[in-house]
């Protein structure tokens, strides 16, 4: 798409209250459905690594399931250490039954 956009699945890919991983660019990202809305962060917690999809969700927030980091998966800010630094957020889309992510 010109816009930078990428399709990264159909809506009823993500069902409410549930993360997915899926391949932007060659990078893997966190996409998040809360709410009603669609929320997109870098998989990979900011201190080691870990992959945060095989971790839980907890009242909008993912909690890395290597060292108990805790990341909102609205913003991708740190909630709880030890990750120091913020994971990438992205911006999202749906356009029909598509969703639609860009790197910020």
């Amino acid at each position: 798409m010109s816009d930078g956009y990428v399709n990264v699945g159909r809506v009823a890919d993500f069902p409410e209250g549930t993360m997915k991983k899926v391949v932007l660019g060659g990078e893997d990202v966190l996409v998040t459905y809360l709410g009603g809305k669609f929320y997109a962060i870098s998989n990979s917690c900011t201190h080691r690594g870990g992959p945060l999809n095989e971790g839980e969700l907890e009242d909008g927030k993912v909690v890395c399931p290597w060292h108990g980091g805790e990341f909102d998966v609205m913003t991708g800010k740190v909630v709880t250490p030890p990750p120091m630094k913020d994971a990438a957020s992205f911006d999202v889309r749906v356009d029909g039954t598509n969703v639609l992510l860009k790197r910020k």
